[in-house]
């Protein structure tokens, strides 16, 4: 697909897999609207990708939380470009704390932030999607196939988006509109370090050994390849494309070996 010209909304822009295809959109021509909290962060980005690859961008500060604010994001890229074409609901926040030990507002904020922004988001772009016969996107994670220890909320507002993202899929199958949901596997990004800790404040730490993990250029790189090729869904690493294959045939050994893996990461909580 050539994206000249093609107007692609991301949110949670300003860091991380968001900003990763806000450059790799940039590269092959788009339009972008990029929206997230950090606005001053937000609009150096978006001077510099004018700068750098010659294309048009906007800035939008946007916390996909609240509707009132996705609405606004999506009116904003109509009357400045006049429709939209891609709409990747990127913006997500992770946890780190054991369902016992939580404060229930953990789970809420959770919900809010990665299933109710893309439902808010999508609910405002869909119109204009469906005159263009464009694409909606989610991007998800393996935890939305997998639950995993640690991550109740997480998961579980994955696992909706998945759900949700699958059931508009088959809404609009003879709309010719695109519904994609990318699961990255451990991405190298801040989400861990501004995961949650039981109590709602940020962990501020990773758990994880980074080095190990795909970059959020490479991941950005395979979100827009999907978008290109229209794919259906999209998992990445073989590790995960493994754990969703294994849970599907042998859940109960799927659970010994999430289980061994977790107790093993460092300040392991189980």
């Amino acid at each position: 697909m050539d994206f000249k010209n093609k107007v692609v909304i991301i949110t949670g822009a300003s860091s991380g897999i968001g900003k990763a295809c806000a450059e790799e959109f940039a590269k092959r021509g788009a339009i972008l609207v990029l929206g997230a909290r950090q606005f001053v962060t937000l609009c150096e980005i978006t001077a510099d990708l004018e700068k750098r690859y010659g294309i048009k961008a906007l800035a939008v500060q946007v916390d996909v939380s609240k509707e009132e604010e996705c609405e606004h994001l999506i009116k904003q890229a109509v009357m400045t470009f006049g429709k939209v074409d891609i709409l990747l609901n990127n913006a997500g926040i992770s946890m780190r704390a054991l369902f016992n030990d939580l404060d229930l507002s953990v789970l809420k904020n959770l919900m809010d932030v990665n299933f109710w922004g893309t439902v808010y988001c999508t609910k405002f772009a869909l119109p204009e999607i469906l005159k263009t016969k464009g694409s909606v996107i989610g991007v998800s994670s393996i935890a939305g196939y997998r639950g995993l220890p640690g991550r109740t909320g997480y998961s579980a507002s994955k696992f909706a988006m998945n759900g949700f993202m699958e059931s508009l899929r088959t809404e609009l199958m003879a709309k010719d509109v695109h519904v994609m949901v990318a699961c990255p596997g451990f991405t190298a990004s801040n989400i861990r370090f501004t995961a949650l800790a039981k109590d709602g404040s940020s962990y501020g730490d990773t758990n994880m050994e980074e080095g190990k993990m795909m970059t959020s250029e490479e991941v950005a790189v395979n979100i827009v390849n999907g978008v290109a090729s229209r794919k259906r869904t999209l998992v990445m690493t073989g590790q995960g494309k493994f754990t969703v294959l294994l849970n599907k045939l042998l859940p109960g050994l799927a659970d010994k070996l999430v289980f061994n893996h977790y107790k093993k990461e460092k300040n392991a909580l189980i």
